[in-house]
Parts: C-alpha cells; structure tokens; sequence
C-alpha cells in the first residue's frame, strides 16, 4: 500500500510536468510562423509514462518501464519463494528495529571487548570447582563487616590470583585509555562491578553488598586522578557556577528557611549548632573512594538530625531535614560540590544510592543543590525586589533579634567577668595581708633567737675563762658546759622553726 501511494503522487507529479511541456509546445507552436511543420519542446505521451504491464500505473526506466509491483511480480514469481526481510510486527516502523538492532549490536561489542580485556576470550569466565577455589570463596565467606585490610589480604592470596589479576588488568586498561568520554569510563566501571560480582551469586545479598563495597574502594582509589572532574564533561564550570551562587546567597537567615533553630537562649555567641555537620560535608572533598563521600554526607546529615531534634525535643520531619541541609549547604559552600556529587553517581555502587539511609540523605542534598539553583524571592517569603536588592548587596536582612541577642549575651558575660575580678581583687589583698604577718613574725623569732643566742655565748665565754683560773674544778666545769651546750640545743630547737601563719 505504501509503494502503491508513493506511485500515486509520482503518477501526478509526472502527468503536470507532461501538461506543462505540452503546453509549451503548443504555445510555441502557435507564436511561430516560421516554423508550420515542426513543434519546438519535448513531447512525451501519457502512454509512455504508464506501465507497460497496463496496470494503470506509472512505470520507471530503472524498472524497465514497469511499475514497482510489477517489477516485483516479474523478478519473483508467485510460485517461488519470497523471502520477507520485513520484520512480521505491530506495525512498528522498520527503522526502530534498525535502531534496536544497532543498540544491540553496539551492547554485545561492548561486553565482548571488556571480556577480552580481563579474561583474555569474547566467553565469560567459567565457573572452577577446584578446591582452590573453594577456599577463596570461603575466605570471602568469613570476612568481616568493614575489614578492608583483611579484603585486600584475601584478594592477593593465591586462590584469589585470577580476580586479583582482572583488578590489576581493569586498572591498567583504565589508566591507558583515560582520555575517553567520562560516560563511557563510567559504563566500563559498572561492568566490571557487575563482572566481578558474578563469582558470588552464591552468597547472601549482605556478603555481597560488603565484597562489592571494598572493591569498589579499591579500584575508584586508584582511578580517582583519571576520573574525577574528567575534561570531556563541564564539571568544573559547574562547580564555579555553583560556588557563586552559594556565596552570593550567604545572607540567607535561618528564618528564611524556616529551619526550626534552637532556642537562642541556649546559643552562644561564637558557636554555631551546626559546626559539625558543616565540617562533615566540607571533608567529602578530601575523600576518594564513592562510599567514603557518602558516609560524609551520612555523618552530616546525621548531625542535622541531632541538632533539630535538640532544638525541638522530638524527632525532626522530612520538610525539617531538608531546611536544615539546605541552610547547612549555604553556610559551608562546599569545594567541587557538583564534581562530587556526579562522581559518585557515576562511579558508585547502585545499590548505594537506590536503598539505604546512604541513598536517602544523597537524594536530599541533590534536592538541596537544585533548590538553590532555583532559589527566588517568594521561595524565602521575600519580594523579588528584597530579594534583588540582597543578592546586588544594596541591603541587608534586617537582624535586629540577633543583635539584641548578641549585646545581651556580651553584657551577661561582662558582667561575670567584673564579679570574677573582683574576687580576684579581693584574694589577692587578703593573700598581701597575710605574707605581711607571716613576715613579721619571722622578724620577731629571728631577734628573739639572737638575742638569747648573745647571753648563751657570753656565759660559755665567762665559763671558759674560769675553767683557766681553776683546774681543780674542771669536772665540774665540764658538766655545767655539758648542761649549757644542751640548753643551747633546746633553745636553738626552740626557735628553729617559725609557727605556723594562715599564708
């Protein structure tokens, strides 16, 4: 039916440009007086232009004046076989089988050429039953959950030389052709994990999510140089974009988001209850692997949990937690936010970010960043001329709370302060009062002891001059010096030590 329409408007076509020559001709028939038995122009009969079958059709030189279905009829009889290259369907056009076909054919080059690279054949890996690899299997089995070391120990054993050997393979391949489009690496990655995961359909979903996830840090570790912020996409210019933005947009309140803030009475001045959900999401920079960038966002949304909860004695809503993240985004201005987020997406596990707490605060903070983006005034409760007039910096939000807060905060402490001097004052003239004692009593003792010290020498001096005078009486010299000297021991003990003062 097709043909046949195309014949039609064919047909038409033709029977007009005959009409339009016959009438030249006539028209030059008749200007012409010199020329009475000759026609100018090119005659061409209706006759000639229909199919010489006579099947009321037009027909075509290429077909040797027959019409196409003719030509058919005439090429292949009605007894012998047709063959239908035509596929037998609902209608669908040829060209989308065309295209799915081409798909296909582009999938399957795909897969056999990364088949090659790790195994070395177009075929999958076969399954060994040796007992080599029953050990390894086994090994995989008593891994324990977040021993990365231990993985990396298991890979390298020898039943594992085969898998360790495609990781050391796709490495290499990577490295090598890390100048084609970030898509395309990205498609690489993910067949691999799916390759790799293929030598566990035995284990438990959990088991295999945990080999899948050190794998997974394992090789993005030693692609992250070739992979992240790639120059065959326009990550970079993004992030300047979005840098921009968030920075232009820092005079954006709490109450504008209605983030429900804690009480301010329990803030002080210098501290802000989201200081550690600020680090976290600024350390996801830093981070290499996919999984660890998301457990950044894990421990910073985690953190914004806290302080809502904190702030109104219950757990915090979903609408709640996305105010809180958005605030939170604005205040740190994450490095590479967007190359961060596209690399983890491009190159992390899916399970990741399909299911899980993981992928649930993931899904926010791209719902953050795309709010942001299309930030405007009625969104923050603002007319779209305050809301042009901060972002042009020609005014600012008007923070009278939070300076009354500040100057009542700065006066309580100024006040503490004072009453904290003072006693200081206090105990230091106190502690003067009382070294002044304490000084004065040593004075004292000192003369009391060196006066009793004179009289003590002067009667040892009169006793030595009389054991001169009188040798008979030197026994008994001898025992009144030994009583004297021992007096003298009992004074100087006496005054020894000063009595104890208050000091």
């Amino acid at each position: 039916m097709k043909d046949r329409h195309l014949e039609r408007k064919g047909s038409h076509f033709l029977t007009l440009f005959w009409v339009k020559i016959t009438r030249c001709g006539r028209t030059v028939r008749q200007s012409s007086t010199m020329w009475t038995d000759k026609q100018r122009g090119i005659r061409v009969s209706k006759e000639e232009l229909l199919c010489k079958n006579a099947c009321g059709f037009y027909g075509n030189p290429a077909w040797q004046g027959f019409c196409s279905k003719c030509w058919r009829d005439r090429a292949h009889p009605a007894g012998a076989p047709r063959q239908d290259i035509r596929p037998s369907n609902d209608g669908t056009p040829l060209t989308f089988f065309k295209f799915e076909e081409k798909k296909n054919i582009e999938k399957g080059r795909r897969i056999s050429t990364m088949r090659r690279l790790f195994w070395g054949s177009p075929s999958p890996p076969k399954q060994d039953t040796s007992e080599s690899h029953t050990n390894m299997l086994k090994a995989y089995q008593s891994l324990e959950p977040g021993d990365f070391p231990g993985f990396l120990k298991i890979l390298r054993s020898p039943p594992s030389q085969r898998l360790h050997s495609q990781c050391k393979a796709f490495l290499k391949t990577m490295e090598a052709y890390h100048d084609i489009p970030v898509q395309k690496q990205s498609d690489h990655v993910q067949d691999f994990y799916q390759s790799f995961a293929e030598h566990f359909d035995g284990f438990p979903d959990p088991q295999i999510t945990q080999i899948m996830e050190h794998l997974e840090k394992l090789i993005m570790t030693q692609l992250h140089k070739w992979v992240f912020c790639h120059d065959s996409c326009d990550d970079e210019q993004k992030d300047l974009i979005l840098q921009r933005r968030i920075r232009s947009l820092n005079w954006v309140t709490p109450q504008m988001l209605s983030v429900p803030f804690p009480d301010e009475n329990d803030i002080s001045v210098t501290s802000d209850p989201f200081l550690p959900a600020i680090t976290a999401i600024i350390e996801m920079d830093a981070k290499r692997a996919p999984q660890d960038k998301l457990a950044c966002v894990f421990k910073c949304s985690q953190h914004v949990f806290k302080v809502l909860s904190s702030s109104n004695g219950e757990p915090a809503d979903a609408d709640g937690f996305l105010s809180g993240l958005i605030y939170v985004v604005l205040k740190a201005n994450p490095p590479r936010l967007h190359s961060n987020m596209q690399y983890v997406i491009r190159f992390g596990l899916p399970h990741s970010l399909m299911a899980g707490e993981s992928g649930y605060y993931f899904t926010n903070l791209s719902c953050a960043v795309a709010f942001i983006e299309k930030l405007d005034g009625p969104a923050l409760k603002l007319s779209p001329e305050e809301f042009e007039g901060y972002m042009m910096r020609q005014s600012a939000p008007y923070a009278g709370n939070r300076r009354q807060r500040v100057a009542s905060d700065t006066q309580h402490l100024l006040e503490e302060l004072n009453g904290r001097q003072e006693k200081v004052d206090q105990g230091i003239d106190a502690l003067s009062v009382q070294l002044q004692k304490w000084v004065q009593s040593v004075h004292s003792q000192l003369d009391d002891a060196e006066a009793q010290f004179v009289v003590v020498q002067k009667k040892i001096t009169a006793q030595g001059e009389l054991s001169h005078l009188s040798p008979s009486s030197s026994h008994n010299a001898s025992q009144q010096g030994e009583h004297e000297e021992q007096s003298v021991l009992e004074l100087t003990a006496e005054n020894a030590g000063p009595t104890d003062t208050d000091c």
